[in-house]
């Protein structure tokens, strides 16, 4: 995630403001220059969803609703109460997977424009109304479509099922980036026998039956050495769920480096020195703020998770100063180290070689 400026006066904006703080412009983001611009300038206007779920995204050209907003085919019951907070919340955090999609160079296309096929749709749903036993709406994947129970956004309910689960970490980004792990498999590694081959020698043959490698974790678990190749216990359930699991890993780690660098906080003695020297370099000795553009998706993952280590390191002994669990409470394993650099190298070659074409080019 970067750091933005307000159009108008250059204040600093965050991803989430629909408002600059400083000179009270209105302003909305535009993803296909990842920047904010001023609204109802230069015909610019606000998604339809502006007032719905605090959508701070503008409009596609032509449309009524915005890039990520477009996505979606079902939303909560908003005459239930809490629905709409809890639509507002999921909306969030399904913009900053969104973000992540964009910025690594994926083609994000709505099932309505690409087919039931290759394109992309979420369902926001509430579990039914009634007592305990009945009917659950389950978080999952199913060609394209994305399904999340909103009682998700409930961080009281979120946190009773992670502990229920036996989970370290359970977020609604976390959901989304899983969730489009799977998606990304299909559109990426699926039907690529080069890159399926490489998959399967590292993950494992997805061919082994799903629904029956479930019933096997969840009535056995993970074994107790599961750290040893896997980024969590539920990814050693299935290779497509280490798959989904490392994918969202990786986004999660790059969409906080590309932060850190934003900040212009330097990892590690060497690299401080080096941003010192560029950040001074003609400014009369002045620190400036560091280049906005991510270096993450495409520099070497050796130097990415050399650089993630040493942050992850620092934030969990600063939370553990504080009384918090561990910001990044996972270990990483020369066995998930080479998952990730598998997960990097393939998105480096999707952002090198480019995936701006028509939807039905894209894969």
């Amino acid at each position: 995630m970067k750091l933005f400026d307000c159009p108008h006066c250059g204040h600093r904006l965050y991803f989430e403001n629909a408002q600059c703080l400083n000179c009270a412009s209105p302003v909305l983001y535009d993803p296909a220059d990842a920047r904010f611009v001023l609204s109802g300038a230069g015909g610019v206007f606000q998604c339809t969803n502006a007032d719905e779920c605090a959508c701070n995204w503008m409009a596609e050209p032509g449309h009524a609703f915005c890039r990520a907003c477009e996505l979606n085919q079902l939303i909560p019951d908003l005459s239930v109460d809490g629905n709409r907070r809890r639509w507002i919340r999921v909306e969030a955090a399904k913009k900053r997977a969104i973000y992540s999609l964009l910025a690594a160079g994926l083609p994000v296309v709505p099932k309505r424009n690409a087919g039931d096929e290759a394109g992309l749709a979420f369902d926001f749903l509430a579990d039914p109304i009634g007592g305990p036993g009945g009917a659950r709406i389950l978080t999952g994947h199913d060609n394209g479509l994305i399904t999340l129970n909103v009682a998700e956004a409930d961080s009281a309910e979120r946190e009773r099922r992670r502990v229920e689960m036996g989970e370290n970490y359970r977020t609604l980004l976390g959901h989304f980036r899983h969730e489009l792990g799977h998606y990304y498999w299909d559109r990426l590694i699926r039907d690529d026998p080069q890159r399926l081959a490489a998959f399967r020698a590292l993950f494992g043959d997805e061919r082994v039956d799903y629904e029956q490698a479930l019933k096997t974790y969840h009535a056995k678990g993970a074994a107790p050495d599961w750290q040893q190749d896997h980024i969590s216990a539920y990814a050693t359930s299935h290779p497509w769920e280490d798959w989904a699991e490392t994918w969202a890993h990786h986004l999660h780690i790059t969409d906080t480096l590309e932060m850190v660098h934003a900040l212009n906080f330097p990892l590690g003695r060497l690299e401080t020195v080096e941003a010192n020297e560029l950040s001074r370099s003609d400014t009369g000795g002045e620190l400036q703020p560091a280049p906005s553009e991510p270096a993450a998706v495409l520099e070497p993952f050796e130097k990415v998770l050399a650089r993630w280590l040493v942050l992850s390191e620092a934030s969990n002994s600063i939370n553990r100063c504080m009384g918090l669990p561990d910001l990044y409470p996972f270990v990483i394993s020369e066995v998930t180290a080479r998952k990730l650099a598998f997960v990097h190298e393939l998105l480096t070659v999707v952002k090198e070689t480019g995936t701006k074409r028509e939807p039905a080019e894209a894969f």
